[in-house]
């Protein structure tokens, strides 16, 4: 089983994360949860934190399992605004 990753890199000014597609039952879109560790500011302790993102997925190749990597977009609908760059991996089928 392939780890979700805490990326945050930058592709020109724009956040690119890492995460699982949850849903894909949308026309072009699919709902991503990221999930990344965040120290906590009190313990100490490691906390993982999930956040979930609808992505613009034009071609609706994307199914839920899937492993891909989003980047910041400008608005595409009301709480979309993030577009899917590539797949990084999915899952055997079994």
């Amino acid at each position: 089983m392939a780890t979700e990753s805490n990326s945050t890199e930058r592709f020109g000014g724009k956040r690119v994360l890492q995460g699982r597609v949850k849903s894909a039952k949308m026309t072009k879109t699919v709902v991503v949860e990221v999930v990344r560790s965040v120290r906590h500011p009190v313990y100490g302790k490691f906390v993982r934190v999930r956040k979930r993102y609808k992505a613009h997925d034009e071609k609706g190749e994307y199914r839920e399992g899937d492993i891909v990597e989003i980047r910041e977009h400008s608005p595409i609908s009301k709480d979309k605004h993030f577009v899917v760059i590539r797949l990084v991996e999915r899952p055997a089928e079994t």
